[in-house]
């Protein structure tokens, strides 16, 4: 990886333990994966695009509640695709940088977790400062708190499901069409299921299985928690109802926050575990 072959670690450190020596190891290696993703043409793009479309949306709406409306129908969508796609592509371009690293006594969880946290650590940063900013700027509010929160949550959420789905294939094309799909998935092909399920079975009670359904989807988390800030529940009717009801109470809260958590640590200790025995 470019401009990160030089990196040195030192031979003894003064700390005590093997495990705070390590998580020093590691989070150097953060740090350098941050310097040079920011660095990178694409990810200030991402930045920018994410700015200008914010400050847009919320100059043309003269209420800020419409013009985080119109935010999050981009967030949803685009958000994901780069986490996706770009953490996808970044993790195989830096198999040359980690086999370097490999040399050096370090293990294999340690520098996958540096990555990790590097490329996890851009992208909230491109995001806080391309979209929440201006968020809190123009509504500093719970729910632009909230817009705020859920939007460094899928980032970090879809970049495990990105280095999950690099690992499990040594091509390249294949783990970013993985990686796509997993996108084309989260995004779109799962309300077209859940809408189909809720026609085909709209005969029989669902919307508490609905609401199970929801903890299955990240998207559709942070689109709900979104949804209940915003007051636009009430336009779902009786299954709206039962979503305030359960989600806006502290244990519904508790618990989507505790789900998004699992989507962040399950993708990426799967995908630890398979870099340790994968031959790269």
């Amino acid at each position: 990886m470019k401009g990160l072959t030089a990196i040195e670690f030192p031979q003894s450190v003064s700390l005590p333990g093997e495990n705070i020596r390590a998580h020093k190891k590691m989070l150097k290696i953060a740090k350098y994966v941050v310097y040079d993703i920011l660095r990178n043409r694409f990810v200030l793009a991402y930045l920018v695009f994410l700015l200008v479309v914010s400050m847009s949306f919320f100059n043309m709406e003269s209420d800020p509640a419409k013009g985080m409306m119109s935010l999050l129908n981009i967030i949803l969508i685009v958000l994901p695709l780069v986490s996706t796609v770009f953490a996808t592509i970044h993790l195989y371009n830096s198999y040359e940088f980690m086999e370097l690293l490999l040399a050096q006594p370090l293990k294999r969880s340690d520098i996958f977790l540096g990555e990790y946290l590097g490329m996890a650590t851009s992208l909230c940063i491109a995001f806080g400062i391309g979209v929440g900013v201006p968020v809190l700027l123009y509504d500093g509010s719970m729910r632009g708190f909230t817009l705020v929160v859920c939007g460094l949550l899928l980032t970090l959420a879809f970049v495990s499901l990105a280095f999950l789905a690099a690992v499990l294939s040594r091509d390249k094309a294949r783990g970013i069409g993985l990686a796509l799909l997993l996108w084309f998935f989260c995004t779109i092909l799962y309300d077209g299921i859940v809408l189909m399920s809720m026609f085909a079975f709209s005969d029989y009670p669902l919307e508490k299985v609905i609401m199970g359904l929801a903890f299955l989807n990240p998207v559709d988390l942070a689109r709900i928690a979104m949804l209940l800030q915003l007051d636009a529940a009430a336009l779902m009717g009786y299954t709206g109802a039962l979503f305030q009801h359960f989600f806006g109470s502290a244990t519904g809260t508790g618990l989507s926050f505790l789900a998004m958590l699992v989507w962040i640590a399950g993708p990426l200790w799967l995908a630890v575990r398979i870099f340790r025995k994968k031959d790269i």
